[in-house]
C-alpha cells in the first residue's frame, strides 16, 4: 500500500528522498547531487512510501512571508514506478495541504514532457517557455 507522508529534513525518510531526487532528476542531466536543496529547510516535503521505501516525492517551497504563494519543486517518482499514478497522488495531497493551510497559489517550472500531467491536475501555463538546466520548461500555476 502506498501512503503519502509530510516530512521535514530531520525525518528518517529525508535521505531517501534526497537519493530519489538525485537519481531521477539530477544525475540524468549531469547536475551534481544535492544541487537543488537550497530551500529544503523551509519547505514542506511530501513522500510516497511503499514498504518503508520512498518511491516518490515533491517539495513545496513558500515564496512569500505569508506563505500564500508557493512553488512545487523537485517532483520525482522512481523510474520503475512511473505511470502508476504516484505523481498524481503526491500532487493531490500537496493541493489538499495547500488549501487546508491558506495557500492561494502553487506555481511550478514544468519540464516540457510534464506539461500534460500538470494540465490534467488543473494547472495552467502562464508565460512563454524558458530554458532551465538545459531543458525547456513552462511556468505553470494553480490558483486555489
Amino acid at each position: 500500500m502506498i501512503t503519502v507522508q509530510l516530512i521535514d529534513t530531520k525525518h528518517p525518510f529525508y535521505p531517501l528522498e534526497q537519493e530519489l531526487r538525485n537519481s531521477v532528476l539530477l544525475r540524468p542531466i549531469g547536475i551534481p547531487d544535492h544541487a537543488w536543496e537550497m530551500h529544503d529547510e523551509k519547505a514542506w516535503h511530501f513522500v510516497a512510501v511503499e514498504n518503508e521505501n520512498v518511491i516518490g516525492c515533491v517539495v513545496l517551497v513558500p515564496l512569500n512571508p505569508e506563505q500564500t504563494k508557493t512553488q512545487l519543486m523537485q517532483m520525482a517518482v522512481e523510474t520503475s514506478q512511473q505511470g502508476k499514478g504516484i505523481g498524481k497522488l503526491l500532487v493531490k495531497e500537496l493541493i489538499y495541504f495547500s488549501k487546508s493551510n491558506g495557500i492561494q497559489e502553487v506555481v511550478c517550472h514544468a519540464r516540457d514532457n510534464a506539461v500534460p500531467f500538470y494540465l490534467n491536475l488543473g494547472f495552467e501555463i502562464y508565460s512563454n517557455p524558458f530554458i532551465e538546466v538545459g531543458i525547456q520548461h513552462y511556468h505553470m500555476r494553480i490558483n486555489l
